[in-house]
């Protein structure tokens, strides 16, 4: 997994990971990793992805293949390759 910064316009994570080989990113909501709805520092939500990592890469998976994930990680969303 690789997480390639915050982006302002989503209040998300931008993550890389591999699925079947092939480099697959997302959007990883910040709100995944907030304590009572206040936006989580760049320390708190490194963290939160450090923590939940195989959650956030089995949602990523999942959504690659076509699949939903289970929630909250139904609110990832994949970034398409041509961005």
């Amino acid at each position: 997994m690789e997480i390639m910064g915050r982006d302002i316009y989503t209040e998300s994570y931008r993550i890389a990971i591999d699925v079947a080989g092939a480099p697959v990113r997302a959007l990883v909501p910040e709100r995944l990793f907030s304590e009572r709805g206040t936006r989580p520092s760049h320390q708190q939500a490194y963290e939160g992805i450090a923590q939940q990592k195989r959650k956030i890469e089995t949602a990523i998976t999942q959504l690659a293949s076509g699949q939903t994930p289970k929630p909250p990680y139904d609110t990832i969303t994949l970034i398409p390759s041509s961005v």
